[in-house]
């Protein structure tokens, strides 16, 4: 797995100088390639030998789904990635479920996250465009859910890199809905997509288990 972890530093820099220099056709290399890589990386961890990695990989194909369609600056292709990670956060949360969970902490999270959750929307809501609200607060509900989820079965298995990974998930969308909505402006990638990648491949390390 090591070797992973370094191949993705690699391109997560490297996609960032993409960024900065404004280089659009290495970011069309760049970004799959990095996608690829956590979707290896959830394979190589015996993802395929269960249905909880069978699931898990079927988010992490989502979430490379999402990244590709997010390349494009057209709303058309934004929505369409909107609705890859959707997906791939209900194939999370679906995985988070299948490996049984601690109901108590579940709960205790999901208090948590909705608090969290109104102040993200209240944040967002005057700068969304009315046809994308809707969607935006499915999106939020869905994230949201799948972050308690991965608490109950983080607290369940004493497998904390699944509520890390969840979490890292959850704070890497905020960079992109305030790249999308708020504050356009590389700084929201210097941060967002290395906590982005990083989720990612900290939950396809746990595709094992």
């Amino acid at each position: 797995m090591l070797p992973l972890w370094v191949l993705m530093a690699v391109l997560v820099a490297a996609l960032l100088g993409a960024h900065h220099a404004n280089r659009p056709r290495l970011e069309w290399l760049l970004k799959p390639a990095a996608a690829l890589t956590f979707v290896a990386a959830g394979i190589a961890a015996g993802g395929l030998s269960s249905t909880f990695g069978r699931v898990l990989v079927l988010g992490l194909v989502l979430a490379a789904a999402g990244d590709v369609l997010l390349i494009p600056k057209s709303k058309a292709a934004f929505l369409g990635g909107l609705v890859a990670f959707l997906l791939g956060h209900v194939a999370y949360a679906v995985a988070f479920a299948l490996a049984g969970m601690r109901a108590s902490a579940a709960a205790i999270t999901a208090v948590a996250g909705t608090v969290a959750a109104t102040f993200v929307l209240r944040w967002l809501w005057p700068h969304v465009e009315r046809p994308m609200r809707v969607p935006v607060v499915a999106y939020v509900l869905v994230i949201t859910t799948m972050v308690a989820l991965a608490a109950g079965a983080a607290s369940e298995h004493r497998s904390w890199a699944l509520l890390v990974g969840a979490v890292a998930f959850y704070l890497s969308d905020l960079s992109v809905a305030r790249d999308r909505f708020v504050a356009p402006g590389f700084a929201n990638r210097v941060w967002g997509l290395p906590l982005y990648f990083f989720a990612q491949l900290l939950l396809a390390s746990q595709a094992g288990r």
